[in-house]
């Protein structure tokens, strides 16, 4: 009992590092954003996902691995927000120097979000699942590709009833019609390389 406490109190303390080290990313973030009303609605969102993690820490206490998987998507998304994605330098650099149509930036975030958090997901699965292991490497690409196209609806709703002008803004569809379903695709394409990369790993052991 002893033991399980002081690993808690030390992994406690691994998450509260890794908060202060977001919350840096953020803070300079929010200091001058390329669009501060398209910032507000990025981080909506963001602030109610880090808000239910903070609820649910004690609860779930996920490994260092999955809490460090969920930083680095949460400082990605901080970055993407602070120039809005279509403006994401190294997309506008990777843009003209490729030849790319468009910023793929967005594009890189969605990849981002399903490679980072298929790793907690498949760790929340095993734990409280009750699957096979070898449903676990599967299952959280069908379950981030879900989840992808829930807040592509969410993020459609929230901007058409918090400001309808600038719904091209935050969302970044960059006049692409199909902009959500190759988010979605670009999620789950993340998560399925995490997937492949876990399995490859368990199959050496």
């Amino acid at each position: 009992m002893a033991n399980a406490s002081i690993s808690l109190n030390q992994q406690t303390k691994f998450v509260a590092a890794l908060a202060a080290i977001c919350a840096v990313f953020w803070t300079i973030a929010a200091i001058h954003p390329v669009d501060r009303q398209a910032w507000i609605l990025e981080n909506l969102l963001l602030v109610l996902f880090v808000f239910a993690l903070s609820l649910t820490h004690q609860h779930l206490q996920l490994s260092n691995a999955s809490y460090i998987f969920i930083a680095l998507f949460v400082i990605l998304h901080t970055i993407g927000a602070h120039y809005t994605y279509a403006k994401m330098p190294v997309g506008l650099w990777a843009k003209d120097f490729l030849g790319f149509s468009r910023n793929h930036a967005d594009r890189a975030a969605h990849f981002g979000f399903g490679f980072f958090l298929a790793f907690p997901v498949r760790e929340l699965l095993l734990r409280f699942g009750g699957i096979r292991r070898g449903w676990s490497f599967w299952l959280p690409p069908a379950i981030i590709l879900a989840i992808s196209g829930f807040f592509e609806i969410l993020e459609g709703i929230i901007a058409q009833i918090v400001r309808p002008d600038l719904g091209i803004a935050y969302l970044g569809t960059q006049g692409d019609i199909w902009d959500a379903q190759k988010d979605m695709a670009a999620a789950f394409l993340g998560a399925i390389l995490t997937a492949v990369l876990l399995s490859l790993r368990h199959a050496r052991r």
